[in-house]
């Protein structure tokens, strides 16, 4: 009888523990858990901090996920060393686990800049994790001023979490505008005038040199002061027990469409794994929950002796701002057509007679019509692209084409 072991417990554990059960319903799988809960939707702990999603409602699978699939869970421990040889993994406590199959799904963590003075912030937090979202709800039981150094994802995301709970927000970013990874400047004003409206205040092309205390020093010879500081700066991806058993690693670990590593019966899925970006033709880390799930459970069924393969992953982002929503995907290369309406923007990428990417703001509604161009790789001479530009139809597909996306009519 085979023997799982998992280290993570998020999206792409469960979407492995799910991939292993497919195929093996009766070998047992451990999971190592870092954090001292369920796996639960990382995404939703600004709406947390909103009051607009209770704990027990953030859970990724019902209650009984880990019992109903024969799961022992290892809450409040960590991996710390990887024996391929032996096949065993060992905890912080010292116990080994042997495996026959092993994923590794442990995610990422924040990056702290080394910056000068850190040491001396009496409030500082990070924003990717339950914890740390329970730790800034009570560091702003009361309405204090807050920092937050980084304009990406996870910054803003906490920007709008807080909003409501303190005096002030301001946001700094050494880009020179918001969302930087995932936006063009166009698209990034759009988004920042939005922001701004809802009482966000931006020092963007600047950054802290250094701390002093309650006081930032900031590039450009400014200071300003705060009660709380809240590190956004980015992620770095779980990848160092892989890398020190001497598997290849990249800026993640290197896996292949089977999500195996260089390591023998040992896999990678999520935010810790570097794969294929489709849409681009380079290796990535696709750090977003479809790509985990879905990498999780390749993972999982060729961990138990299936035959999955994963080769269509993508770069997307779906996320809402005070009410603003905004959909990306793919790669910004190519010739550029931009749709813009009296309620958002349009921006699509192609190249190759192919749909490489696109930039949605306000308007995202079907936008997976789209994702489903690059996937597939769908030849734009085969669909009427003007009129998808406009609107997302399937009118725009032949008639067999529409048959083959949503069964044909009886």
């Amino acid at each position: 009888m085979k023997r799982y072991v998992i280290i993570g417990n998020g999206v792409a554990a469960a979407g492995c523990i799910e991939g292993v059960r497919s195929v093996d319903p009766e070998g047992p799988i451990t999971v190592v858990s870092a954090e001292p809960r369920p796996a639960y939707c990382r995404p939703l702990i600004s709406y947390y901090l909103e009051g607009k999603a209770a704990p027990e409602k953030m859970n990724y699978r019902p209650d009984d996920f880990y019992d109903r699939t024969g799961c022992r869970v290892l809450y409040g421990k960590k991996a710390v060393s990887i024996n391929p040889a032996a096949k065993t993994v060992t905890l912080d406590d010292g116990e080994a686990l042997p495996y026959d199959a092993l994923c590794m799904a442990a995610g990422s963590a924040p990056f702290v800049p080394p910056f000068e003075g850190l040491d001396t912030v009496p409030e500082k937090y990070t924003f990717m994790t339950m914890d740390d979202a329970l730790a800034l709800e009570q560091a702003t039981e009361t309405p204090k001023d807050v920092l937050i150094v980084g304009a990406g994802l996870i910054g803003l995301k906490c920007a709008e979490g807080l909003s409501g709970r303190v005096k002030s927000i301001t946001v700094c970013d050494l880009a020179d505008r918001v969302l930087s990874s995932i936006l063009d400047e166009d698209g990034a004003k759009t988004v920042q005038t939005h922001l701004e409206q809802h009482g966000l205040r931006f020092l963007l092309g600047d950054t802290v040199v250094r701390f002093d205390g309650r006081t930032a020093h900031m590039k450009n010879g400014g200071t300003l002061s705060f009660d709380v500081l809240v590190l956004a700066v980015g992620v770095k991806p779980n990848a160092a027990l892989v890398k020190d058993a001497g598997g290849e690693v990249g800026r993640g670990i290197a896996v292949n469409e089977r999500m195996e590593t260089s390591l023998p019966d040992v896999y990678a899925a999520g935010d810790c794994a570097e794969g294929e970006d489709l849409s681009c033709g380079r290796r990535r880390v696709l750090a977003i929950m479809p790509n985990a799930c879905l990498q999780g459970r390749t993972a999982g069924v060729n961990m138990a002796g299936g035959n999955a393969s994963f080769q269509n992953a993508i770069p997307m982002n779906a996320i809402g701002f005070f009410g603003l929503h905004v959909m990306t995907a793919g790669s910004y290369t190519g010739e550029v057509f931009a749709e813009i309406t009296e309620t958002g923007s349009k921006k699509f990428f192609t190249q190759d007679g192919l749909l490489k990417g696109f930039i949605l703001i306000g308007e995202t509604q079907r936008a997976g019509l789209y994702t489903a161009l690059i996937r597939n790789r769908t030849p734009l001479a085969d669909i009427d692209f003007a009129l998808l530009r406009q609107t997302a139809t399937s009118a725009a597909f032949s008639a067999s084409a529409r048959a083959d996306m949503f069964g044909k009519v009886v």
